[in-house]
């Protein structure tokens, strides 16, 4: 029954998923958190809610524009589920933030498979790794995607090797702009500062480590049969789902990074992993076990949240 209604694109499966992240989402500010109700609040919290719900439907244009996988809504069901297994994450707004930048631009880099535009391209998902950056320092680290895609594509052309280079003076030039008109010429300084603190903090969050290290080796093993079943796959599809694995390493990097300096930016790797979690339940064959797997995955979802909630 449910990979009879995920299966499908059908503006249904969207309108459930958005609805219970929306509810989930307020669930958690209100009554886990214990957050304010005060109006500036609020509005600046439905503008990152927004943000959130938008980024689904992102998702599912990526996924669906460059056929990483077959008219389905299994990615946007496993990025909502990863949300679920991890609450936490709604509750950061940096990290929803630099997340939905980091998607957008991701989004550019897969459509330079077209070999249009590929400098416009190169410079819009440059800039948008910027943005995320401001967010979380460690994003920065996702340039390393950029240059890796051009090393794909189209390495050849030195000029593309140079549009990074030149999208973070200009990102530097406006943002120094907009600083100087709010008086505070220091946030470069104050916010790129790349702390490596707090390891033995880290190292002794046992039950932080465990449920990502989890996390990780799922995904990881996930991945790794994904790419062994997709021998049939077009080697387009193939150097999409090689750049996503990519994007997990990388966004992997910045969460460890960024738990030495006491944050958890886990979301921003929701998207790669739920690429993968979604493709190998497409890849699945016989209905039954695609069901048992669709079915196992919510359950699971659902009672590491019920028990995370109830640790609380």
């Amino acid at each position: 029954m449910i990979s009879g209604i995920f299966g499908k694109t059908k503006p249904i499966n969207y309108v459930l998923l958005l609805g219970f992240l929306f509810v989930l989402y307020w669930f958690v500010y209100f009554y886990v958190d214990n957050n304010t109700n005060e109006p500036a609040v609020i509005v600046w919290q439905s503008f990152v809610v927004l943000s959130l719900l938008f980024s689904v439907l992102v998702i599912n244009f990526v996924v669906n524009r460059n056929q990483i996988t077959s008219a389905n809504s299994y990615v946007a069901l496993y990025f909502i589920l990863l949300i679920l297994i991890f609450p936490s994450s709604v509750a950061d707004n940096n990290a929803i933030l630099c997340s939905f930048f980091l998607l957008l631009a991701c989004r550019r880099l897969l459509s330079l498979r077209s070999l249009k535009y590929i400098k416009l391209k190169i410079m819009d998902a440059s800039l948008w790794v910027l943005v995320s950056s401001i967010f979380y320092d460690w994003a920065i680290l996702f340039l390393i995607l950029v240059y890796i895609a051009i090393y794909i594509y189209e390495p050849k052309n030195l000029k593309n090797w140079l549009v990074p280079v030149v999208s973070t003076l200009v990102f530097v030039l406006l943002s120094y702009s907009v600083l100087i008109l709010a008086n505070n010429e220091d946030y470069f300084l104050l916010h790129y500062q790349f702390p490596i603190v707090n390891i033995r903090e880290v190292v002794s969050d046992w039950k932080l480590n465990t449920k990502l290290i989890i996390y990780t080796i799922l995904i990881v093993i996930t991945a790794f049969a994904v790419f062994l079943k997709s021998g049939k796959l077009g080697l387009g599809r193939i150097i999409n789902l090689r750049l996503i694995s990519i994007y997990f390493g990388v966004s992997v990097l910045v969460i460890i990074l960024s738990l030495m300096a006491g944050d958890l930016p886990v979301m921003i790797s929701f998207f790669p992993g739920a690429v993968f979690l979604g493709k190998y339940v497409e890849m699945i064959k016989r209905k039954n076990i695609k069901e048992i797997t669709l079915y196992t995955s919510v359950f699971i979802a659902f009672l590491v949240f019920a028990v995370d909630i109830l640790l609380k």
